[in-house]
């Protein structure tokens, strides 16, 4: 189990924004983050690089890497678990999971309210994570809540204002991404709780878009 104040690498790449960080624990040491379009698997290793040597740690000093899961983008969660993944390895250090839904949550404590964790998925449909389990539906389709909810995610604003305007309890918390903190928070809590760490695997609840052809793959070139 990692100690509370456990020297952590953090990585996420989940949903449209990336970030890496340092953490010692409650004090970020070193953090970058950003919004980038392409590249993901040459820019998150320099993130990673930069923030292990503004933090004067070397990989094998690590107490462990946090990487989000997802639910979230394929191309983001690939490079971010790759890269959490090498580093663990060659480090000899663990490398746990934490979904989105958990991380967020970390960062509301005394919400007082049940959370929905929203998220843009692909052609109008949606992430959802509520009580503990993640899933993906057609935007049409979100279920209503049984009772009053906070929502976060980056879709939180104006999935709170359509159920606000069906006479439904739900209110945005201002929370649309992750932070390098409530991520090592997440980790923190389910180790605390006596929990399982998660694996660090993509969390995928919607199948892949990609389809092999209709005639089927081609054949090996010929010796």
């Amino acid at each position: 189990m990692a100690p509370p104040a456990a020297r952590l690498l953090v990585l996420d790449a989940a949903l449209k924004s990336a970030r890496a960080g340092v953490i010692a624990g409650d004090r970020v040491l070193a953090a970058r983050e950003g919004a980038p379009e392409t590249g993901l698997a040459d820019l998150l290793p320099l993130w990673a690089a930069d923030c292990l040597a503004e933090s004067g740690l070397a990989a094998a000093a690590l107490d462990g890497i946090a990487v989000t899961i997802g639910p979230g983008s394929f191309t983001g969660l690939r490079a971010s678990l790759a890269l959490a993944q090498g580093i663990g390895v060659a480090a000899g250090v663990p490398v746990h999971g934490v979904t989105v839904g958990e991380a967020m949550a970390a960062m509301l404590p005394g919400l007082g309210r049940p959370l929905w964790v929203v998220t843009t998925a692909r052609r109008g449909r949606l992430f959802l994570e509520r009580n503990g389990a993640a899933s993906a539906v057609d935007e049409p389709d979100l279920p209503a809540p049984e009772g009053p909810i906070a929502i976060a995610g980056d879709r939180a604003a104006d999935i709170a204002a359509r159920l606000a305007a069906a006479g439904i309890d739900a209110v945005p918390t201002g929370i649309d991404a992750c932070t390098i903190a409530g991520i090592a928070i997440a980790l923190r809590q389910r180790l605390a709780a006596g929990l399982p760490p998660r694996a660090a695997a993509p969390l995928y609840v919607d199948p892949p878009e990609a389809r092999l052809p209709a005639a089927g793959l081609r054949p090996p070139p010929r010796r």
